[in-house]
């Protein structure tokens, strides 16, 4: 199989693509920043946006919705014209589509939010749903990979023994390893019964205080210096709301689908995903 896929050298799109061709597939990574015509195969896997994870300004907003839904309609426009369409487009998109609900659980029939991040969100996936083929949307939640994303950046202050909970800790995480993120990929590639929205978190989230206490015994440091809110959006700006908040998202279409989680125990992902780190 050709798969086509955009933001082919980040933390999903590097792995997705190693393991294609370590089952034997033709990869295609295209960059949209390039002009000129997308080379589509037999399906196409849309991963490039903007990071998210930075402080929210007027530009680093406009940079973040334009990269997601400019970016879509430009692969969807490929799409429907070309004259052999792929099988399948299997569109990124996040768990940050339904808002903040506090502890409410969040499965992919929950209505989208009307903050900044779920509006983005709204719009990435309304471009994706116009390409004339099956269209999986892929809401992903906190992925656990220790080189890159929100672990990494937790790493240093946690071994250092000086992490801990933020604002509080309640707020839900809706973690899931980078394998399963992988794994939840290919397997929208592959099977045909896969469309619409699904969830890209485990089975089971945790709190910020659980997740916290876990990375601390992955990396056998104490985790109890707490991070007040106020630190975190002074740090981020509105961006803060992504931590502060978040969202305690189910992966109930995911499981009906038959996806078999690697990682249903955080205690078990945080120690694969820190291996290296720790």
């Amino acid at each position: 199989m050709r798969v086509t896929i955009t933001g082919a050298s980040g933390l999903i799109g590097s792995r997705l693509a190693a393991a294609l061709k370590q089952r034997g597939d033709e990869v295609i990574p295209v960059s949209l920043r390039s002009p000129g015509p997308i080379e589509l195969g037999d399906v196409v896997v849309h991963l490039a946006g903007e990071n998210v994870a930075q402080r929210w300004t007027d530009e680093s907003r406009r940079r973040i919705e334009q990269s997601r839904v400019d970016g879509t309609r430009r692969v969807v426009t490929a799409i429907n014209e070309a004259e052999v369409k792929p099988q399948a487009l299997i569109s990124s998109s996040a768990v940050g589509y339904y808002g903040k609900h506090g502890d409410e659980q969040l499965d992919e029939s929950t209505p989208p939010g009307d903050d900044f991040l779920a509006r983005v969100c709204v719009a990435w996936e309304h471009e994706a749903q116009q390409a004339q083929t099956r269209v999986v949307r892929v809401r992903t939640g906190v992925v656990l990979d220790r080189s890159a994303g929100a672990l990494a950046k937790m790493l240093l202050p946690f071994k250092l023994g000086i992490g801990g909970p933020v604002a509080g800790g309640r707020q839900y995480m809706p973690w899931i390893h980078l394998d399963d993120v992988v794994g939840i990929y290919l397997q929208a590639i592959d099977d045909a019964n896969w469309t619409g929205p699904v969830n890209a978190s485990a089975p089971e989230p945790v709190t910020n205080r659980q997740f916290s206490r876990a990375l601390g015994r992955a990396l056998h440091r104490p985790a109890v210096a707490p991070i007040p809110g106020f630190a975190i959006r002074a740090l981020y700006g509105d961006m803060a709301e992504i931590v502060t908040e978040g969202q305690r998202a189910i992966p109930r279409r995911t499981l009906e689908l038959g996806y078999r989680f690697q990682y249903t125990d955080l205690d078990e992902a945080l120690k694969k995903a820190t291996s290296a780190a720790a």
